[in-house]
């Protein structure tokens, strides 16, 4: 039976001066790794931000927090408004202001609006907008604008009567017509010449000459330039032109076709070239990157990011990406699998297929799902509504109206069924009846039942869960480390600790009934 020492509220003596009635007070009891209750923290609200950061909000004032929760520098605000590393914003009565996680204070709480962004803080009052770099821990004054932001690839947007303006860059005075952020290396400049691309450094690697420009992914563009078509890829210091055509080019989403003399000619990617067919009549998106190719010749072929993954072949409507060798295809209406040749492996007599994981694959018939081994050979009758693909050897599947989890080894289902089965981190499932919540190991046997409001593991041997408003921790045999008792638990990586907090509440002060002497003295008589 495990002693919880710290659930001794009634050995906590707390003593109030004063009128005092029901006062509440947030307290928090400190654990180690293994419950061990290491020290009490009263009168206190604490939030753990991150592995080095804790910041205490008791009585509307913010204050960082040493390991041992110990406040050691104020942060001047009374409420937090972000917390993305390094930086701490915070509110005050003044305005906002912004503190670096070690305590040193960047901008005071007087600002009307705080932007933070990896080594950047922009700061407004008014206008004016400031902008400090952590890199040298300089701050400078950028002028008054009508409004600016920060873009990922470390410039400023600023924007005035007079157009847009990149203050951090080489050229902080040169006007743009506008300034739009791509990702983190680039942005694209728009000029009366034309649209070109922006470095960190805020430097031109592209001439704003480019008539039109698309981002595609990574740093890859799709440019036209007068009638000629460009890929394009950006580089620190200047782009590289990765493919070049006056032939027609279109693009539609992750499809990007050339058309020579009117006629469909190649299937490009990012960096050029990535399938030279003659014959090709159209070519069908079918997943991420993966393209149905149709010939004229009658012939179907699977195109992946990296050329032919299914040859063409004749006798195929679809192609699907596939895995372990075999792809999903289509003839006559039916799903079944061929291989990269293009030859039949598993026959097409399933109204529905995916693809093969550990060696099986889900097949439906009659609107139900089965599985099948690699030779087509079945290996659960049809009689699921819905299933999962096999991930460590368990599939989630659906039967009655009810999940169950469906092992590799034996193709048995599990004895217990539920309204609902998810796959949680490390292979773990979370279960759900009725929106109450239990959990089970990676082999499907049930740990704790579903009876909790709310349910998260911290980490091994620790549940996290919820009972209406009062949380506990559970260890994996379902027995409690901690009872459901704490308003809020917090688990502190950084310090390798677990805080507990409870409310504790002081008792009334009795009041003790006169004696008639003493209501004669008080009423004079």
């Amino acid at each position: 039976m495990k002693n919880y020492q710290a659930l001794g509220i009634g050995m906590i003596s707390i003593f109030f001066l004063g009128s005092i009635n029901n006062a509440l007070a947030q307290s928090y009891e400190v654990y180690d790794q293994e419950f061990r209750l290491k020290s009490r923290i009263e009168y206190d609200q604490i939030s753990i931000l991150g592995e080095s950061v804790r910041i205490s909000s008791a009585n509307q004032e913010l204050k960082l927090l040493s390991k041992d929760y110990k406040p050691f520098i104020s942060l001047d605000g009374s409420s937090l408004i972000a917390y993305n590393q390094p930086w701490i914003v915070v509110k005050g009565q003044n305005g906002q202001g912004v503190f670096h996680e070690y305590g040193e204070k960047i901008f005071p709480v007087e600002y009307d609006e705080i932007q933070t962004l990896y080594s950047l803080v922009l700061a407004k009052k008014g206008n004016d907008y400031w902008v400090y770099n952590n890199s040298d821990k300089q701050t400078r004054f950028l002028g008054n604008w009508e409004e600016a932001k920060l873009t990922t690839n470390g410039q400023v947007i600023a924007k005035s009567a007079e157009g847009f303006f990149l203050p951090l860059s080489i050229t902080p005075k040169k006007p743009h017509l506008d300034v739009k952020q791509i990702n983190e290396n680039f942005l694209v400049s728009k000029q009366t010449t034309g649209l070109g691309l922006i470095n960190r450094e805020g430097k031109y690697i592209l001439d704003p000459i480019i008539d039109q420009m698309e981002y595609l992914d990574d740093n890859y563009f799709f440019a036209l330039e007068g009638n000629q078509y460009m890929l394009i890829r950006g580089r620190e210091e200047k782009v590289d032109i990765k493919y070049t055509s006056y032939h027609k080019i279109t693009l539609d989403g992750d499809l990007i076709l050339e058309f020579v003399h009117g006629k469909l000619r190649r299937v490009m990617k990012y960096d050029g070239i990535l399938l030279d067919q003659v014959g090709m009549e159209k070519v069908v998106p079918v997943g991420q990157k993966h393209f149905n190719v149709f010939l004229r010749d009658k012939k179907l072929g699977l195109l992946g990011p990296n050329g032919w993954q299914v040859n063409p072949v004749t006798d195929v409507e679809k192609i699907l990406p596939g895995s372990e060798n075999l792809f999903p295809a289509m003839n006559a209406g039916k799903y079944g699998f061929i291989n990269k040749s293009g030859n039949w492996s598993i026959s097409a007599s399933f109204e529905e297929v995916r693809g093969f994981s550990e060696e099986i694959a889900a097949v439906k018939n009659d609107g139900l799902w089965g599985f099948i081994d690699n030779s087509g050979q079945l290996l659960s009758p049809f009689q699921f509504e819905s299933v999962s693909d096999f991930e460590k050897g368990i599939s989630i599947v659906k039967k009655n109206g009810r999940y169950h989890l469906l092992n590799k080894s034996d193709f048995l289902l599990s004895e217990t069924s539920f309204g609902r089965i998810s796959r949680g981190d490390e292979n773990y499932f979370i279960s759900e009846n009725e929106s109450a919540f239990g959990l089970l190991d990676p082999f499907g046997n049930e740990l704790i039942q579903p009876k909790f409001d709310e349910l998260r593991r911290e980490g091994k041997d620790r549940i996290l869960v919820r009972l209406g408003d009062k949380y506990g921790i559970l260890d994996e045999k379902g027995d409690f480390l901690l009872p459901l008792f704490y308003k809020s638990i917090l688990f502190d990586h950084g310090s390798s600790q677990i805080l507990a907090e409870y409310q504790y509440q002081a008792p009334p002060i009795p009041v003790l009934p006169e004696s008639n002497k003493e209501k004669r003295k008080r009423l004079g008589s």
